[in-house]
């Protein structure tokens, strides 16, 4: 029934005053109106028409809850609102409604009184629409108090969108009241906003409880729709049946979905290619659902379409509806449709006998399905010719070829050729319908080839038993090889291949195998009574092919080897405590060739049997006891014969090497470096004197070393050229000499100054601004060099000299350099000796050598200058 009053309200709502008398007459019909009250309003445009229409549903309100307090219940909340007209303002009760805060609503009591109480108002939402291109600020709403009549009073309101962020889009006079909008609104941002209005007085006291106010968006088509993805990629299987699901696109609109412009629409403009049908899919218009409609879908035809997918606001309306489009790819995925076929009916092969993992023969297939999936990968398998499993056909991934290989190997003389029938199939089933054609078998024809085969020892490995000590030249058996190629005349050889011990021969012609030395089981070579000896056996195809074969030896024992003492050495204190030391044998042999044994000491030495005493403890053990109650350290060998059990007794007389040495008071030796040094063999002798000789030559050959390496520096220095010598020469660098003539110099006068003759020593003329100021020393005369050539000697002597002069200055005095003392055999070097002749010097000839060297002249001749 609400739904109808509501429908019924909704296409007929400028006519509520009809509405509202007939629902006056049905409280329940009422009721109904009020639940729809707010939704009803906003169909209402006109601020003027809402205000009659609240005012007249107040009024009918209140009467129905008069008259009829039964239904008061159910309209409780709607009976909440009231818009009144104000009478004095003609202008706004044509414009805008008035929201009254709360008033005193007539309730009935339980006696059928009225009684009037204070309620809160329900405020219905205020719907804005968006984008308003109208002048701003636009009223919205007045709020009154009804208390402004009789004092003055402020308004304002709260919230987001007010004084909170985003602040300033709603205002309200704070005397009228009038609250307005100051620009257009977004629904897309905000849909709607939470206000609170406020009534104080003027000292700001709160007059009236704050009322809440909505304010709802109303949406306008202003955008359009929008694709998830700008390519949508679906897939189908080939040969799907119509109704089949391929995928889903999505679009959205930021508009209202609650309302027609953000309700979308979609539809397939084109799809490409056109083949088979160019309608081979549908969409849902409502959900974005692609599903197929035609039959003939074969991806060995056509890969993938596309389809241009258009989405469309306004329910699909085409006049008013906002479109956009996107591109959706289907693929269309292979199915198993197309079986593989050989690409001939007989394939052809050969191997040679014997051959394993060789591939005999390629296998070739078509498939028209996608490559590389696995409709197109091909699985071969030999359906007859092959009973005894010697060949398979693995697939190449690459080319998807079979390839028939040997892994079992044919002999030829068995089998010359095979006929094998194979089949090929994919790695998944084929789809229903679809059977295996007859190029899917084929046959292959394959040849075997001889080749020359090893001969082949029989038994290998062959074994015998025998029993060691055969003397050489003992025939043992016959080890033949046959030859597998029965149908070549060949020739067998046998030789030896592996004897470690170098027992055995064998005969090259027949294979007879006999001894070439004595066996003997105890040898290294023989472990746990084995001894193998590999042969060959060669024969003379071409190329010759040889085989292997082993023989096995088992050696049976013989009482061949006497026991011997063990340990060979023991310890004993020099006062043993007990003194009884056990011994047992040592047999190579086996039981019975071995013990129980019988021992017994020697009868020489003679104080062996004095010192000690030898006790049978059993078969294996005795016991060696001192008969002495102390024996000096040392080391003592005791002779021990020893007897096996054989069939043929063997006895050995063995050493016991018994080290006796000094014990602390656990019975430990305490002195063994001693008793090891005297106890040191021949060997070990030799090998110390050995190194000892050694190192001896190594220091002597050092020596010898080093002399000859001073005598080769010696022999460096004296190869060397005096003229080379840079020490004793004299190097010229410039000499301006005018000749041979003044190269001519007596260089004995030099190296002897005293062998002047004196009338020589006396011709030079010292100039007096030579001389010292201060008083002349008198310098001891210092010897003349020994000879002339000895320098070294000269000037040591010259050295000493100085260092044992008196009359030296110290160190810290004034030297005098260009001083060379009085009475020197030399001579001044002030007057020049140009000749050999003593006496005076005539210079006159100077001035005759123009006027450079007037000034010479005058110096030397004695001029007035």
């Amino acid at each position: 029934m609400e739904d109808h009053v509501y429908m019924l309200i909704k296409y007929n709502v400028y006519n509520f005053d009809i509405i509202i008398k007939q629902a006056s007459h049905h409280p329940y019909l009422l009721a109904a109106l009020f639940h729809h009250l707010a939704e009803l309003v906003s169909f209402i445009t006109k601020p003027s028409q809402q205000a009659v229409f609240a005012t007249a549903m107040g009024c009918v309100c209140v009467c129905v809850c008069v008259a009829r307090a039964r239904v008061c219940s159910p309209i409780h909340d709607a009976c909440l609102l009231s818009l009144q007209v104000k009478p004095s303002d003609a202008t706004l009760t044509q414009r805008v409604p008035e929201i009254l805060f709360p008033w005193h609503s007539v309730v009935v009591r339980g006696d059928g009184t009225l009684r009037r109480v204070k309620r809160d108002w329900v405020i219905p939402p205020i719907n804005v629409p968006e984008n308003s291109r109208g002048q701003f600020p636009e009223d919205l709403v007045r709020i009154r108090s009804d208390r402004d009549k009789n004092r003055m009073l402020r308004y304002s309101v709260t919230g987001p969108g007010a004084d909170q962020p985003p602040t300033g889009i709603f205002i309200i006079n704070p005397i009228s009241g009038q609250l307005s909008v100051t620009k257009p609104l977004d629904r897309e941002h905000i849909s709607n906003f939470h206000l609170r209005a406020h009534a104080v007085d003027l000292n700001g006291n709160q007059v009236e409880n704050p009322i809440d106010i909505v304010i709802n968006v109303i949406d306008q088509n202003d955008n359009r729709p929008e694709f998830t993805h700008t390519i949508f990629n679906g897939s189908v299987p080939e040969g799907s049946k119509p109704g089949s699901f391929v995928m889903t696109v999505t679009a959205v609109d930021k508009d209202d979905p609650k309302t027609a412009n953000g309700m979308l629409r979609y539809k397939i403009l084109s799809q490409n290619p056109q083949s088979p049908s160019s309608n081979m899919f549908t969409i849902n218009n409502k959900t974005g659902d692609i599903i197929t409609v035609a039959a003939g879908l074969d991806r060995e035809k056509v890969t993938q379409y596309t389809l241009i997918i258009q989405a469309t606001d306004m329910e699909g309306n085409p006049t008013y509806g906002l479109s956009n489009t996107a591109t959706t790819v289907i693929r269309i995925t292979d199915v198993n449709d197309n079986p593989p076929e050989f690409t001939t009916d007989t394939f052809f092969g050969e191997v040679h006998e014997n051959r394993v993992n060789v591939i005999v023969a390629n296998l070739t297939v078509t498939d028209k399905d996608q490559p590389h999936t696995q409709a197109w990968s091909a699985v071969y398998r030999i359906i007859a010719g092959d009973p005894t499993g010697r060949f398979s056909i693995p697939t190449d991934p690459t080319t998807n070829e079979g390839l028939l290989t040997v892994v079992k190997p044919i002999d030829f003389e068995l089998t010359r050729s095979f006929m094998l029938t194979v089949e090929a199939e994919n790695e998944v089933t084929l789809a229903r319908g679809i059977h295996l054609p007859r190029q899917s078998t084929a046959t292959v024809s394959i040849r075997i080839l001889d080749i020359n085969e090893s001969p082949e020892f029989s038994p290998n490995p062959k074994s015998i038993k025998l029993e060691e000590g055969l003397p050489a030249g003992s025939l043992l058996t016959t080890f033949t090889a046959q030859d597998p190629d029965r149908f070549m005349r060949q020739t067998v050889r046998y030789s030896k291949m592996y004897d470690p011990a170098n027992w055995l021969e064998i005969d090259p012609v027949n294979g007879r195998i006999s001894t070439i030395a004595i066996l003997d089981r105890e040898s290294p070579y023989v472990k746990n009574n084995l001894y193998n000896v590999t042969f060959m056996a060669s024969d003379n195809g071409i190329p010759p092919a040889s085989g292997t074969g082993t023989l096995q030896m088992y050696l049976m024992d013989i009482n061949d080897n006497a026991p011997h003492v063990f340990p060979p050495e023991v310890e004993m204190c020099e006062k043993p405590d007990p003194n009884a030391i056990n011994i047992t044998a040592s047999d190579p042999d086996l039981t019975p060739n071995a013990g129980p044994f019988a021992f017994e000491l020697a009868s020489r030495p003679s104080d062996v049997r004095r010192n000690w005493t030898l006790n049978r403890v059993n078969g294996e053990y005795a016991q060696l006891r001192l008969r002495i109650s102390s024996l000096a350290s040392g080391i003592y060998e005791i002779p021990i014969m020893i007897t096996d059990s054989g069939n043929l007794p063997m006895s050995n007389t063995s050493y016991l090497r018994v080290k006796v040495c000094q014990c602390d008071h656990h019975g430990d030796c305490v002195d063994m470096e001693r008793i090891i040094a005297a106890g040191l063999g021949t060997g070990a002798i030799i090998a110390i004197l050995i190194c000892i000789i050694i190192l001896l030559v190594l220091v002597l050959l050092f020596v010898m070393w080093m002399k000859r390496r001073d005598k080769e520096r010696q022999a460096k220095q004296l190869l060397i050229d005096p003229e080379d010598d840079v020490r004793d020469n004299i190097l010229k660098y410039d000499e301006e000499g005018g000749g041979e003539e003044d190269q001519d110099y007596d260089l004995s006068q030099l190296q002897q100054p005293d062998a002047l003759e004196p009338e020589c020593v006396k011709v030079g003329i010292r100039r007096l601004d030579e001389r010292p100021l201060h008083h002349d020393h008198q310098y001891p005369l210092r010897s003349a060099a020994p000879h002339p050539g000895d320098i070294g000697d000269f000037i040591h002597e010259g050295l000493k000299a100085a260092d044992n002069d008196p009359t030296a200055p110290p160190y810290d005095s004034l030297l005098v350099f260009d001083y060379e003392g009085s009475g020197s055999t030399a001579g001044s070097l002030s007057s020049l000796h140009s000749s050999s002749s003593c006496g005076d010097q005539d210079y006159d000839y100077l001035g005759d050598w123009g006027p450079r060297f007037r000034k010479l002249a005058d110096l030397y001749g004695g001029g007035d200058d």
